[in-house]
């Protein structure tokens, strides 16, 4: 098991030579290229890859035998000189230009700021060092629900800015969705070197995506490196918040072993996560089956699966991971498709041990590396959800040239699989834009459904008997044990919580079943120091990228804390006038966008088609507009707890 290098810093010049050439030899040359660059600074000789070096989605150019030699070469010298050469920041025109080379596109301007702390080439300063800064005062506590990806982050940064505070866990260990999820293979769908703190970047992934295992790993190796524990009270649930007007704060009603019990805070930032309340499908009998029904955020280990008959309700991210897991041992897998899904080629490919060596060893190599991973996976990705008014295909199939690009690399993956499955290819290909909801990794599975001990039956299930289940054809079909991979409750954001706010409102009623809004996917009018994280239309789902999305957010929480300290006010929430006008604006870009596109149906739109969910913006526009909140869009709490403008 490969564990995380947290606290490993590459040292030059490098004695390992052998293993250095291997590195050499084996590493990705865009990515060798932008560290000979980064220490000797010549911007011709990188011009000359540019022919060379595309998108990942284009057919590879090979880059000259000679060239490759001198890179090589080059490298080689500089990392294994001594004295070592002197490795000092980049300027911006030169970054830009080695950012726009590494993935053959222009990358704007823009990006520098975001992408010199996402790279892990700049830290954002502490807060407690900031010159003039009023420490928060110690009375002052801040309650974080959740210890998982984003609440963890919010401990880290709260220690860091000398906050008084506490994380509340109903599990035993740290990681939600990453500690609960236990299926068989259980895994991320971003690149592993990508999927991480900017802050924390772990050059010892053991395959370019991590499995759930390995990610449940890094984020204990965090948990121990920042000791965290001591800030979580595990196996307790917060049960509900309601905002005391005369004392400024919040009354949380939280239950242990022991009981009920009521703690105070004056914040409270609800990092609990939307993919924790599993969604079970309204199946006639299903609650009559004999045999254990598991959904695959509640896997139970205990249950065999070796040579029983199982079925599969669902063909999205869990499924495909967990039927390509468990068909290998079942005496037959029925799936059974719901809707159909897009599905990206991919591979679980294992990190060569040049390259984790590389990750490790050569300075900067890791950082390079985790930029190609987020244009790749992420922001690069953008153009493909825009909508090209211009752009009109016979079959509707797709919103612009690019789009249709992305379609075309993803079709051929089925056609060439399913080449022999006629069959298959016509229950499979989507028949809406890729992109139009999210996307899956096709890591086995479309090799999985053609095994002879597959069936994948196609959105026909009628009802559910003692020992089998019987099709709306009437077909009947004994199964032992029932899967149902089919996803979250996402649209109820209140989590089951009764949050009550000034002047007795209430969230959940507000919200309704699936209509959440807030002021940039944070903060709610009426609800005043409540912190929402993966909140109302901030998840990036145009690609990769909640951990970019939680370091955003935290960071905006922090700096609206930083803002109540600083004034010396008691709270803060954001006016009715400018969570409209934000919403509107929200409203309005997403209808330029894919999943707004009358051909597509998700999990991200609400009842009545309102795209909730998705952020209209790239990560870095979403960055930018967060680096500190504008207090003219908020309203401030005076001690005395009379609201003023």
């Amino acid at each position: 098991m490969n564990q995380p290098l947290l606290d490993f810093q590459p040292t030059l010049p490098i004695r390992d030579t052998a293993m250095l050439r291997r590195a050499l030899e084996e590493g990705e040359v865009p990515t060798l290229l932008m560290v000979l660059t980064q220490f000797q600074r010549d911007a011709e000789f990188m011009q000359q890859f540019a022919p060379y070096i595309g998108s990942i989605f284009d057919p590879p150019k090979a880059v000259p035998e000679d060239l490759l030699a001198e890179l090589r070469g080059r490298l080689f010298r500089v990392l294994t000189a001594d004295p070592a050469p002197r490795d000092e920041p980049l300027d911006a025109a030169l970054f830009q230009s080695m950012l726009s080379i590494d993935v053959g596109e222009l990358v704007e301007e823009e990006f520098i700021p975001m992408l010199r702390e996402q790279m892990g080439f700049e830290a954002p300063q502490r807060r407690s060092e900031r010159p003039g800064r009023r420490r928060p005062p110690a009375e002052f506590k801040v309650l974080v629900i959740g210890a998982g990806l984003t609440g963890l982050l919010a401990a880290i940064k709260l220690e860091e800015a000398g906050y008084n505070f506490e994380v509340i866990e109903k599990n035993p260990e740290v990681g939600g969705t990453w500690w609960e999820n236990t299926y068989p293979g259980v895994a991320v769908d971003t690149p592993s070197h990508f999927y991480s703190y900017s802050f924390e970047l772990n050059p010892n992934w053991s395959h370019y995506t991590p499995n759930g295992p390995e990610f449940q790993r890094y984020l204990l190796a965090v948990t121990e490196k920042y000791d965290l524990r001591r800030h979580v009270r595990f196996e307790t649930r917060v049960l509900g918040l309601e905002w005391d007007e005369g004392a400024c704060e919040w009354l949380v009603t939280i239950a242990d072993a022991t009981g009920e019990h009521v703690v105070r805070a004056g914040a409270v930032i609800n990092a609990h996560g939307p993919v924790n309340r599993w969604s079970l499908p309204d199946i006639p009998g299903l609650d009559t089956f004999n045999g254990p029904v598991m959904h695959t955020a509640g896997w139970d280990s205990e249950v065999a699966l070796r040579g029983k008959r199982v079925a599969l309700i669902g063909t999205a991210a869990s499924a495909v991971q967990l039927g390509a897991a468990i068909a290998p041992e079942v005496e037959h897998l029925t799936v059974f498709q719901r809707s159909r899904h897009w599905l990206m080629p991919n591979h679980y490919v294992e990190v060569p041990e040049s390259v984790r060596w590389a990750q490790a060893h050569i300075p900067h190599y890791k950082e390079w590396f985790r930029f190609r991973s987020y244009w790749f996976a992420a922001d690069g990705l953008y153009e493909n959800i825009r909508v090209d008014p211009e752009w009109q295909p016979e079959d509707g199939m797709s919103v612009s040239a690019y789009n249709e690009g992305v379609r075309q690399y993803c079709l051929q993956n089925y056609l060439a699989k399913l080449a022999d499955r006629p069959d298959l290819q016509q229950k499979l290909i989507p028949d809406y834009p890729v992109f139009g909801k999210r996307i899956c990794m096709d890591i086995n599975w479309l090799d999985t459904l053609c095994r002879d001990n597959v069936t994948l039956e196609d959105n026909n299930l009628g009802r559910v008997e003692a020992d089998a289940i019987v099709l709306n054809d009437g077909t009947r079909i004994p199964v032992d044990v029932i899967v149902c991979a089919t996803g979250f409750s996402i649209a109820d954001m209140t989590g089951g919580l009764k949050i009550r706010g000034r002047d007795g409102r209430d969230l959940k009623e507000e919200w309704g079943d699936d209509d959440p809004r807030a002021y940039r996917g944070v903060t709610v009018p009426g609800y005043p120091n409540f912190f929402l994280t993966v909140g109302p239309n901030s998840a990036p789902n145009h690609a990769g990228g909640q951990n970019i999305t939680s370091e955003t957010q935290i960071h905006y929480i922090l700096e609206c804390l930083e803002a109540i300290t600083a004034r010396d006010v008691a709270a803060l929430e954001p006016t009715e006038e400018a969570t409209c006008a934000y919403n509107e604006q929200i409203d309005e870009a997403l209808k330029g966008l894919i999943w707004s596109h009358p051909g597509t149906n998700s999990y991200y739109k609400n009842s009545r088609g309102r795209v909730f969910l998705s952020c209209p913006y790239r990560l870095v526009d979403y960055w930018g507009m967060m680096r500190e909140p504008d207090l003219a869009d908020y309203r401030l709490y005076p001690k005395s707890s009379q609201a003023v403008a």
